[in-house]
């Protein structure tokens, strides 16, 4: 039987009405969002199923809504009997998902999960406030030439690449100005360059200042070695217990995050079935383009849980 694994998305992959038709089908979903409420002080929970859209798309609500939805669909999916907790080999997630995967996998409790990634959050706005940063994706070029690209703008802004997702797909992140300079090159180089309405350079030497911040809120969390593999978007490696844990969620923060290597580490290792928990379908659209012949199950909407036959 092939090997399974559970991911779970980042920023930007919330919309308008989130988690809402789980929450009204599964009682396991709503005591998911009303705990949330209760941790936070105020209604994740509204803001996931009405908005505005403008508010949760600001990056210190993105990354609470988007965490408590990807747990409440999972919990849902429990109950429902579609899934079981023991079915998956390893869990993973796409920068901020890698906290619900390490929550899911027992590292950390949910209460402690939900206040550092709501408290990463406000950091990172913070950061990004503090400075003028952007991203631009860069469609076409591999690790090389968007390195290469980089150096090439280094005397307009600092830039680098944050985000390798997926084959021919590098998101670069640093100082606008050099963001604005590579996106102008870009085709010089053999690609395409978008520029991404984001808040800041995240996952870039501009977010220092918030992993500092995090490192205390890390340092007071009840951290324990998960239960099953957990891989780390810093280096495609499996996480250990709760020192190296600490560490790698330091780092990253301001380090690139390698997803397209993460998924290929889980693939080598066995896992060939993977299933996204979470809104949208941007793990799973990344996984075509990463390998083909693997399989990627999406639960996005109440509907996607079809009891098991």
């Amino acid at each position: 039987m092939a090997a399974q694994a559970a991911i779970f998305p980042g920023q930007g992959a919330q919309l308008v009405g989130m988690g809402k038709d789980f929450a009204d089908a599964h009682p396991a979903a709503r005591t998911v969002f009303e705990q949330a409420d209760q941790i936070l002080g105020f209604s994740i929970a509204m803001l996931c199923f009405e908005g505005p859209a403008e508010q949760l798309e600001a990056t210190d609500i993105q990354q609470p809504s988007i965490f408590v939805t990807g747990v409440a669909i999972y919990r849902a999916a429990v109950a429902a009997g579609v899934i079981r907790p023991d079915q998956f080999a390893a869990m993973g997630g796409l920068s901020l998902g890698e906290y619900t995967a390490l929550h899911l996998a027992d590292a950390l409790s949910f209460e402690d999960a939900l206040r550092l990634v709501y408290r990463r959050g406000q950091l990172m706005q913070q950061a990004a406030r503090a400075s003028s940063g952007g991203m631009v994706s860069v469609m076409g070029l591999d690790e090389d030439k968007a390195l290469a690209l980089c150096e090439k703008v280094a005397s307009a802004g600092r830039i680098r690449p944050a985000n390798f997702n997926c084959p021919g797909q590098i998101v670069l992140s640093g100082e606008k100005a050099g963001c604005d300079a590579a996106a102008a090159l870009a085709e010089e180089f053999g690609g395409k360059a978008v520029p991404l309405k984001v808040a800041g350079a995240f996952h870039s030497d501009l977010m220092k200042p918030a992993a500092e911040g995090l490192r205390p809120v890390l340092e007071a969390a009840a951290i324990q070695t998960p239960r099953c593999r957990v891989i780390a978007n810093v280096d495609a490696e499996y996480h250990g217990g709760p020192a190296s844990i600490r560490d790698s969620l330091y780092r990253q923060v301001f380090s690139p995050v390698r997803w397209e290597a993460c998924v290929r580490r889980l693939i080598s290792d066995g896992c060939t079935e993977f299933t996204e928990f979470g809104p949208n379908r941007v793990l799973t659209g990344l996984m075509r383009k990463i390998d083909r012949n693997a399989k990627c199950a999406n639960l996005s909407k109440a509907a996607d849980l079809t009891p098991a036959a």
